[in-house]
């Protein structure tokens, strides 16, 4: 089986809570991660800040979440490990072989991420009409820029 495509290291982590404030003391102040940036959106439920450890392509976000709502979905405080980012070397090609593969997307496709890469989200759960999926995971996919393909391919 060949892969037209190369999953090239961790892009982020995502872990939720119901407070920011929390979170922002262990991974800000008492460990040192800079923040770098907001995201607010009510579609997703979520407000983000995007902290980063290490640099260049060896900078790995950390994205501490809480909810707008705690009581809308998606509940981005209900999994504390929300999910894992993965820096890929050609995006639109991933998706196609694995959807065709048989592995299934949660909806939205491919987009803008909080920190301004194309994304897209492998689905927490199998279906019958696709049978692979991350098992109770939450798994972004996210499209390196030409740098970290350089670096890490």
């Amino acid at each position: 089986m060949t892969r037209p495509f190369k999953v090239l290291g961790i892009q982020q982590i995502a872990i939720g809570g119901p407070s920011k404030e929390r979170l922002r003391t262990l991974w800000v102040d008492m460990l040192g991660l800079a923040v770098t940036g907001n995201f607010i959106s009510e579609r997703e439920n979520v407000d983000e800040d995007i902290c980063a450890m290490g640099n260049g392509a060896n900078k790995v976000e950390v994205d501490i979440m809480q909810p707008l709502d705690p009581d809308k979905k998606p509940a981005v405080h209900a999994t504390p490990l929300n999910h894992v980012g993965l820096w890929i070397d050609d995006l639109p090609k991933a998706v196609a072989w694995l959807t065709a593969q048989g592995v299934r997307f949660a909806p939205g496709g491919i987009r803008k991420g909080a920190a301004g890469y194309d994304i897209c989200f492998l689905h927490p759960k199998a279906s019958e009409e696709f049978p692979i999926a991350g098992e109770g995971a939450l798994i972004e996919l996210v499209q390196a820029p030409p740098e970290v393909i350089a670096a890490l391919g």
